[in-house]
């Protein structure tokens, strides 16, 4: 497993009157106040401890590295040979299939030809997502109560480690990552390299439907990761940065498959999440993920927001941010929302630092699910 958690710090929630005072709240509290993780001190929020890099810009690598880390999240990534080694040695390790595409096929017709053993197949529409209004967006984050259920119904308790996968280098994997942590749920990790990973090691796969698991019994509770609305997205553009995960051609406007209106919200920076990954679908290392978000101008001082076409590939990007180092937050409406908000402006073509960010030609996740 990799360990690229360092520090982590605390962040209150307070209300304010507009989108720019809120903004300036959300940056102060969460760069204002600092703790150490080493003694098993931490920061507290509400729902849970807050986990997170050690946010100071003149911290060193040295002092990053020795307080590796922490009560809380702890690793991201799990690579195939470790995850296949603690099937066979541990029974708290469960491993969900999230297998979906935007425009594709079943996610679960693919699940029943061919799995991870002991896989339960998670449903992103119905399990990760609830139906809403358009002015919602595409993917609105499900009741607490519903994602419970869901998790208990996938055999999860609350010291299980839970493993994600799919077959789209980890797009929508990463939503089930992102929620569950979330919700609380602190063991959670990807599948570095996702299942083509699983392939290339020459691990087994098992055909058909996976038996209902024993019923699971964790707790969740929403607020253990940070998340923006609308107008704090429209503020930590211009007192931040706010990332576009999508392919550039959407960014820009060129294209939109799905949503009303192309285009971005004004000032975001375009950062396709594709371009996160290595040639074979794993991540970057991290030292290379920070150095390409420093180039957009991602700085640990700056609050980070982050959205996509409908808060599924941003859980995507805000994985590759966490293993850079940095505290991201997702905007879970996203463009979807966004688009379908008559009274929200629109730019189209390149923005900050160019918008020429790539990626068009990544099957699938590409176009920033």
């Amino acid at each position: 497993m990799r360990d690229e958690s360092g520090r982590r710090h605390a962040i209150r929630r307070h209300p304010a009157p507009n989108c720019i005072a809120r903004a300036a709240v959300f940056a102060t509290n969460v760069y204002g106040t600092q703790f150490r993780a080493d003694d098993g001190a931490a920061g507290r929020v509400p729902g849970g401890e807050w986990p997170a890099p050690w946010p100071r810009a003149s911290a060193d690598a040295g002092a990053r590295a020795a307080h590796t880390r922490y009560r809380g999240f702890v690793n991201t990534l799990i690579s195939a040979e470790d995850l296949a080694s603690l099937l066979e040695t541990r029974d708290d390790i469960r491993v969900l299939d999230v297998r979906w595409a935007l425009l594709g096929p079943s996610g679960r017709d693919e699940y029943a030809a061919g799995h991870l053993p002991g896989a339960v197949y998670v449903d992103l529409e119905t399990e990760l997502a609830r139906p809403g209004a358009p002015e919602d967006g595409r993917h609105p984050l499900p009741a607490i109560e519903d994602l419970q259920a869901a998790v208990r119904r996938w055999g999860i308790h609350d010291d299980d480690t839970v493993v994600v996968y799919d077959d789209l280098s980890l797009m929508s994997a990463a939503r089930a990552w992102w929620l569950l942590r979330h919700a609380g749920h602190r063991n959670v990790l990807l599948l570095d390299g996702a299942l083509a990973a699983w392939r290339r090691a020459g691990l087994p796969l098992v055909a058909g439907e996976q038996p209902d698991p024993p019923i699971g019994t964790a707790h969740l509770s929403y607020g253990s990761l940070g998340t923006i609305d609308a107008d704090t997205a429209a503020a930590i553009a211009h007192t931040g940065i706010l990332l576009d995960a999508r392919a550039g051609a959407r960014y820009r406007g060129e294209t939109e498959p799905v949503d009303p209106r192309a285009g971005h919200i004004p000032g975001a920076v375009s950062a396709p999440t594709a371009d996160t990954l290595a040639d074979d679908g794993r991540f970057l290392p991290a030292d290379q993920l920070r150095a390409q978000f420093e180039s957009l101008g991602v700085r640990p001082m700056r609050p980070i927001g982050v959205y996509c076409g409908s808060g599924v590939t941003a859980a995507h990007e805000i994985a590759a941010l966490t293993i850079a180092g940095f505290v991201p937050y997702l905007y879970p409406g996203s463009w979807s929302q966004w688009s379908n908000l008559p009274d929200r402006p629109v730019e189209t073509g390149d923005g900050p630092r160019g918008g020429s960010g790539g990626s068009a030609g990544f099957t699938g996740a590409s176009v920033g699910l």
